[in-house]
Order: C-alpha cells, then structure tokens, then sequence
C-alpha cells in the first residue's frame, strides 16, 4: 500500500534541500525574473526531459529527476514572483524567501490533497511521460495567457498552471524517487 503524505513528505523535502542550498549559494537573485523568464526556464526542464525520454540518453550525465525538482522549485518561485512582483534587485533575504517558498509549497501541497481525494490517486496510473507531456501543454497555456496579459474569459490563471505544474512534478518524483527504491 501506498503512503502518498510520507512520499510527499520526502519528494519535497529533495526539491526545498535544492532551493535552499542554491540560495544559500546564489541568494534571491531570481527576485529579478519576470514571470514570463520563469515560465521559458520551466519549458526549458520540461523540454530536456522529454528529449531524455526520446532519445534513452544524457550527454551531459545528469538525469530527469534534478529536473523535475527544478520544474518544482522554479514552479513555487513563479507563484512568488505572481504574488510578489518581481523586483529589480535583490530585496529579500534567504531567510524571507525561504518562508515564501514554504508558503507557496504548503498551498500546492494543500490542493493536492484535495484533488487526490477527489480523484483517488489515479495519478498513480499515469506514465511519467504523460505528467511532462501535460507539463509542456501547461506551459503553452501559460504563455498564452502571458501574451493575454493575465487575462482570460474561462480559463484559470498563471498562478494555477504553475500550481499544476508543480503538482505534475511531484507525482512524477513520486514516481521516480520512492516506487522506484520500492
């Protein structure tokens, strides 16, 4: 049987150890990212994994998994920069970005609780493939939206597609991380 919190509890904890430890080296310097950047660097992981999963290969040696964990990471910091605007330099300390990741992870852990329940764990079911594939299809309706200005008729906004995108990513680490040390 599985135990969905635990796996979460130990997925997240990879991708906040990587957030945190880049801040610590590099501070909050993508404060400056407009949420548009967030969104090329997330299609740029995206993008790399489905290439790895067509070609079998890494020339450069790094796996899927630290680019999920960055599709995670660089997902939450886009929701920050929605919420808080992006600034033109560094304002915030590590400290206080820290706290506004933890924030935006709890939000995302939060709805996927609640659409877990509602769809009882049929992600499980899915391929890997399929979460980068709705990952990528994500990111187009992102885009779309950012050329739209944030404005929709239907549909909703950026912050949920990131939100999406960041729930995708965890199910796939799931996937990756935890059945496979099963």
């Amino acid at each position: 049987m599985y135990n969905t919190e635990q796996e979460l509890k130990e997925v997240t904890g990879l991708c906040r150890d990587v957030f945190t430890k880049k801040t610590f080296d590099y501070g909050a310097s993508w404060r400056i990212m407009r949420p548009q950047s967030i969104t090329d660097q997330i299609y740029i992981k995206a993008n790399r994994i489905r290439s790895l999963q067509v070609k079998g290969e890494s020339k450069v040696g790094e796996g899927i998994v630290p680019e999920f964990i960055g599709i995670v990471n660089y997902g939450l910091m886009g929701i920050i920069q929605l919420r808080q605007g992006y600034s033109e330099t560094v304002d915030k300390t590590p400290e206080e970005v820290v706290a506004l990741y933890d924030e935006q992870l709890n939000a995302a852990l939060t709805l996927l609780a609640a659409k877990n329940h509602d769809y009882d764990e049929a992600w499980r079911m899915m391929r890997v493939s399929s979460y980068v594939d709705l990952i990528l299809m994500k990111i187009q309706r992102t885009k779309q939206i950012e050329d739209h200005q944030g404005k929709t008729l239907m549909s909703e906004g950026i912050d949920a597609n990131y939100m999406d995108m960041v729930n995708y990513s965890l199910f796939a680490l799931i996937k990756l991380v935890c059945e496979h040390a099963e």
